[in-house]
């Protein structure tokens, strides 16, 4: 890989080319060749992300300051948020009213009234019996029959009523007490968001909020990530086509002036991002420089194609991509494989004895 790094920087080796000719001609010279993709971007912490509160309130605590250790769970600050602690406690009180267990006479009571129900129906039942049999001894009037079997049919009609109002109540009552409970469960769930916690084992490389202010849930708190670091790149679409995964990075950073560094691709996002026309490239470093920080900019080129010993022209000697200008002036076809802003392979065409000025803009 030293090869490459002297390779993708190439115009250093390229620089016996020209210096020192006044007429601006060379000859191809044999060279390994690097067809790479260029992309920017910035590193990243393993899995950093923005801290946001789920509810509106004010910054009451910050437990944590920047630089500390974090696991998941560990509460970073907490939100004061006062209509939030009310409805926690409406809920509370509710949900104890609505108990099931707490409204046992409710049900007792419409049990009760089964039971009395049940009794009338076994009274009304006797006396009807006893009238029909009188009835056919000839004893008694037809009106009396009619009213005892009147009061049997009212006992079986209201002891159906009886039952079917103790499961309305049941019903009713145990579905009061779920729905209370659940709320709440909700009420305490927006009490505990109230405390924003963690969900990555790192570090806490961002502290925005200050205790007192305002906090709303569009506003990032917190930036939090892992210790290990990733390189989040973007290329063009023009050259996504060419990234593929385990392709290998050359890293140039302000941060490390004349020094550059390997990475190689691992994952490509298949999602372009209409604003800027490009794709999203994670990569890793080979081995990483020490130390790192989040959101430091970077410049890579991402190698795609390498060839050992080729025949090669600086690319500003191309008229166009399948023409030289030969010394005396004449126009000369060649065939191009490899190239980019500063060389060309030739395939043929010309070979290292031929003389190619640079063509007059």
């Amino acid at each position: 890989m030293n090869n490459v790094y002297g390779l993708l920087f190439f115009v250093f080796s390229l620089l016996h080319f020209s210096c020192g000719n006044s007429t601006q001609t060379t000859s191809p010279k044999t060279a390994n060749v690097v067809e790479s993709v260029y992309a920017s971007g910035i590193v990243k912490s393993e899995n950093q992300y923005e801290v946001f509160s789920k509810s509106p309130g004010v910054v009451a605590h910050i437990f944590l300051k920047e630089g500390d250790s974090v696991f998941i769970g560990t509460p970073i600050l907490q939100i004061e948020n006062t209509n939030s602690t009310f409805s926690a406690e409406n809920a509370r009180l509710v949900s104890d009213a609505n108990d099931y267990q707490r409204n046992k006479e409710k049900r007792m009571e419409a049990k009760n009234n089964i039971d009395f129900a049940q009794k009338k129906l076994h009274h009304d039942s006797l006396m009807f019996l006893r009238q029909k049999n009188l009835w056919n001894q000839k004893i008694g009037s037809k009106v009396e029959l009619e009213q005892r079997e009147l009061n049997f049919e009212n006992a079986k009609v209201n002891l159906k009523k009886a039952q079917g109002a103790y499961d309305d109540i049941s019903r009713q009552l145990k579905l009061a007490s779920d729905q209370s409970k659940n709320n709440l469960k909700l009420a305490q769930s927006n009490q505990n968001d109230l405390i924003v916690r963690s969900e990555v084992a790192g570090f806490i490389y961002k502290i925005n909020a200050k205790k007192g202010e305002m906090s709303a849930p569009t506003f990032p708190l917190a930036v939090v990530g892992q210790t290990g670091f990733v390189l989040e790149l973007n290329v063009d679409e023009l050259d996504i086509v060419k990234i593929r995964k385990g392709q290998k990075l050359i890293v140039r950073m302000d941060s490390y002036k004349n020094q550059v560094f390997e990475a190689s691709v691992r994952f490509v996002f298949p999602m372009m991002d209409p604003r800027t026309r490009t794709f999203k490239v994670e990569a890793v470093f080979t081995k990483p420089p020490e130390p790192l920080y989040p959101n430091l900019t970077l410049e890579a080129n991402i190698i795609i194609n390498v060839k050992n010993k080729a025949l090669t022209i600086p690319t500003q000697y191309l008229v166009n991509d399948s023409t030289v200008m030969l010394e005396n002036g004449d126009l000369h076809s060649v065939k191009i494989g490899l190239k980019d802003f500063d060389i060309a392979e030739v395939i043929s065409g010309i070979d290292v004895d031929t003389k190619i000025r640079m063509p007059t803009k």
